[in-house]
């Protein structure tokens, strides 16, 4: 599973079975709540079968026309309401209980979908569909509940009054009565059933439509700003459209095979009625029935064949369901990439030292990465990597946060290799300002108390401070109160770049990196960002990954990356008097900000 996607087409059964063995144990938590609506279930049926005969005995003694019976029918009457009631009554408390079994199912599925999304892998996450993804859990949660409600109080229940009736029709009445009913039912259930397979195809043909639409529809939204820049609003709506028009056709399809589906088990209900109405005339009329009896079966028939219906349109819709969740445990179905060893010890750190030793990786055979690449940040040094885009510089970053895992060689963090210790261990002890720093759409003091959530109001004002966040937050009308909207875009690049040192300052890790974190801003952002992040990382261990190399002049160390390969390192005046890469990359730099000063 964990290199390709799922395909249930394989083997549906299977599929099934494994969907409903995984929903099991969630029925379990209210065993007593099921086994009294169960109790519940059972009464109401009762009294649905009940009703029929009731009615016989009212027809009847009405029939009769004695003056001495009239006040039997009265009473009969009272009865046929009071248990028509107890069965609505039942029924309706049936649902109830039941109803926080399904809600509570609902909610622990939902949490275990978005627990398992937390723990796949990065390249999962960056190959995945943001739209598509949400509406498949959405489909899939939506679909559980109804595949858990219908199944265990309709399916069950509808045939537990289909053997009650036909077991009724044999005892009172003649064998043809039941054989007709019985075939009735087989018939209309294997048409159900043949038919509802036939539909399925269309139905997962139209939801991996509407998946696709709305995984466009949300790229498109998410990416407003790029749309607007290359006026291709047109070019994103022509390419929407084809995507409904898949949906539209498929939907198409799907309404037309409803419409079999739909007429073929009208028909079968209307032979069977026929056929039983026939079958009790004519022995009303021949005197081994009465008037009663006729009614009796006109009145089963008429209750049988409706939660029949039902039970059709409940199988068509679980069949729907099962298809809606198909992805969905698809999804809790795949295998992380990476996981922690088993009783995985917490990183422990002392000194902050960090090593690559002899590390190689790649995002794949074709395109390697990082070969045999070591290096060492020492306790409280400042070490920075170099060197052009695709050099391996960010790879470093997600290797030691372990979003990969080496190919070869070991990442160490005070001796201990992180394979080895809990992923949970190993990113507490890391803060990181990212070269794209992404906020959640919530208030800046929400974004800033994400690095520590238990932090007191008094430390995210301290951060804040360090971050040199306070005279812009104090511009701001709500202040630190401030939505920052989706993704932070109602702020510049420099003011999100600082709401993310003051978080990583509120996380108080004891190692840093900055990922290229002012590569993006203009030289006075540039300068307050410097500022703050040399009082932040003083006296600690940090890793720098650079590409504008003013920002990175005071480092202990300085590595200069070059496919894959460290082939310079030293301080800055060291790799200066080397007049190598650093060099040229260096003076190249300095000629461009004299030319921007100039112009």
């Amino acid at each position: 599973m964990r290199h390709g996607s799922y395909h249930p087409e394989a083997d549906e059964t299977q599929f099934q079975l494994q969907t409903l063995g995984t929903l099991f144990p969630y029925l379990l938590e209210y065993r007593g709540r099921i086994l009294l609506a169960l109790g519940c279930m059972v009464a109401a049926k009762l009294a649905s079968v009940g009703l029929p005969f009731i009615l016989k005995y009212i027809v009847d003694a009405m029939d009769a026309g004695e003056n001495r019976v009239l006040a039997l029918p009265l009473g009969l009457l009272l009865a046929y309401g009071t248990v028509r009631f107890a069965n609505v009554l039942f029924g309706e408390i049936r649902d109830t209980l039941f109803g926080r079994v399904t809600e509570r199912a609902m909610r622990r599925i939902g949490l275990a979908v978005f627990n398992h999304l937390h723990t796949l892998e990065l390249d999962f996450h960056l190959n995945r569909s943001t739209g598509g993804l949400s509406r498949d859990i959405e489909r899939g949660v939506s679909g559980v509940s109804f595949l858990m409600r219908f199944m265990v109080f309709n399916i069950v229940p509808t045939l537990f009054e289909i053997a009650l009736v036909v077991g009724v029709l044999l005892i009172n009445y003649s064998a043809w009565f039941a054989l007709i009913t019985l075939a009735a039912v087989l018939v209309y259930v294997a048409w159900s059933v043949l038919a509802t397979d036939w539909r399925t195809g269309y139905v997962r043909a139209a939801n991996k439509a509407d998946s696709q639409s709305n995984a466009r529809a949300v790229d498109s939204l998410l990416n407003y700003e790029t749309v607007k820049y290359f006026t291709n609003e047109r070019y994103e709506a022509e390419r929407y459209d084809e995507d409904l028009a898949q949906w539209e056709v498929a939907r198409r399809r799907n309404r037309l095979t409803l419409f079999a589906l739909n007429g073929g088990q009208a028909l079968i209900i209307g032979v069977a009625m026929t056929a039983m109405m026939v079958l009790a005339g004519r022995n009303v009329v021949a005197g081994t029935m009465t008037l009663g009896d006729f009614v009796l079966i006109n009145a089963f028939m008429m209750q049988l064949f409706m939660p029949l219906n039902f039970l059709g349109f409940v199988y068509r819709e679980m069949k729907g369901s099962m298809a809606n969740i198909e992805r969905m445990f698809g999804l809790l179905r795949r295998v992380p990439a990476i996981n922690d060893a088993p009783d995985a010890p917490p990183l422990a750190v002392s000194r902050g030292e960090i090593e690559f030793r002899e590390v190689s990786f790649g995002y794949g055979p074709e395109r390697q990465i990082l070969d045999r690449v070591s290096l060492r940040v020492r306790p409280r040094q400042k070490v920075a990597v170099v060197g052009a885009s695709g050099a391996g510089k960010s790879t470093l970053v997600k290797l030691l946060f372990r979003f990969y895992e080496v190919g070869s060689g070991a990442v160490l963090i005070d001796g201990q290799d992180i394979r080895e210790v809990s992923q949970a261990s190993l990113r507490r002890a890391i803060g990181i300002v990212p070269q794209d720093t992404v906020l959640f759409n919530a208030s800046i003091y929400d974004n800033i108390r994400y690095g520590r959530i238990d932090a007191s109001e008094d430390e995210v004002r301290e951060a804040i401070r360090l971050a040199h966040l306070d005279d812009f937050i104090a511009r701001l009308p709500d202040g630190h109160h401030t939505l920052v909207g989706e993704r932070g875009l109602k702020l510049s690049g420099g003011e999100k770049q600082r709401v993310a040192i003051a978080r990583t300052i509120l996380k108080r890790p004891p190692i840093l990196v900055f990922d290229e974190a002012t590569s993006s801003l203009d030289s006075r952002s540039e300068r307050s960002i410097l500022q703050a992040i040399r009082e932040v990382s003083r006296g600690q261990t940090s890793l720098v990954i650079a590409h504008r190399l003013s920002t990175i002049v005071d480092a202990d160390h300085i590595l200069v990356m070059q496919d894959g390969h460290i082939v310079e390192q030293g301080s800055h005046q060291q790799l200066l008097e080397q007049d190598g890469s650093y060099a040229h990359m260096w003076w190249l730099q300095q000629r461009q900000r004299v030319q921007e000063q100039e112009a």
